[in-house]
């Protein structure tokens, strides 16, 4: 009787999460790694709260339809035809996935060659690219994005959006894969920047990870040919 109530359980809790097809990917550092630019606690609410709950959600809103079945770039590509439950957590689920990715406590990281040269032609140089993509991220009113992305034409380009939304959207003005973003949702920085995000901005730099910025602007490029 026991081992047929156990099973009992363990199928209760297998349907309830069969349909679990997005998952975190474990933080690349400790929720401390980043001290000095962004603060452990921050890090790790930002982690196991904000950004854990994108993904629960967006499980429980793709459950039984096609969606479940897609990837999250799929998913994204419609987002204006789903349902605001699915568009907006299936940009946080893939926002802060890329987010966690292009920060690094490894100091002094630097953009590759290939990476280099685009944002010098795109941009004029690599100081001119950071004005402009903290200027985007300051003038986001409320909550959003900024971004550094490769668009159809091989160029990069910077812009912002608001709330969960990127790039890969079909909802977006200006589409292309993004490289980087940088968070200006307030739960990201205020604990320690509180209405200061000009700050946050320009500390950022300090922990950003160029090795992977280079990995993914190389990827889409790579796609695109």
């Amino acid at each position: 009787m026991k081992i047929l109530k156990t099973a009992a359980i363990t199928a209760v809790f297998a349907a309830q999460f069969a349909f679990a097809q997005f998952k975190q990917t474990p933080l690349p550092y400790a929720y401390n790694s980043l001290e000095g630019y962004i603060d452990a606690q921050t890090m790790e609410i930002h982690y196991t709260k904000h950004a854990a709950a994108y993904v629960s959600n967006l499980n429980k809103a793709i459950a039984g339809t096609p969606q479940e079945k897609q990837t999250l770039v799929q998913i994204l590509s419609k987002a204006g035809t789903l349902s605001p439950a699915v568009r907006n957590n299936a940009g946080g689920h893939y926002n802060h996935e890329l987010f966690w990715t292009v920060l690094t406590p490894e100091k002094n990281t630097q953009p590759s060659a290939k990476l280099f040269k685009a944002i010098n032609d795109a941009f004029g140089s690599m100081d001119a690219f950071k004005e402009k993509i903290n200027k985007a991220g300051a003038e986001r009113f409320g909550s959003g994005w900024a971004w550094l992305s490769v668009g159809k034409d091989g160029k990069l380009f910077v812009s912002s959006t608001s709330n969960q939304d990127n790039p890969l959207m079909d909802v977006v003005e200006e589409k292309g894969t993004p490289i980087f973003g940088i968070d200006v949702w307030e739960h990201a920085y205020y604990l320690k920047y509180q209405n200061k995000r000009a700050d946050y901005l320009t500390e950022i730099w300090n922990v950003t990870n160029w090795k992977e910025i280079s990995r993914r602007y190389e990827e889409a490029i790579n796609n695109q040919q």
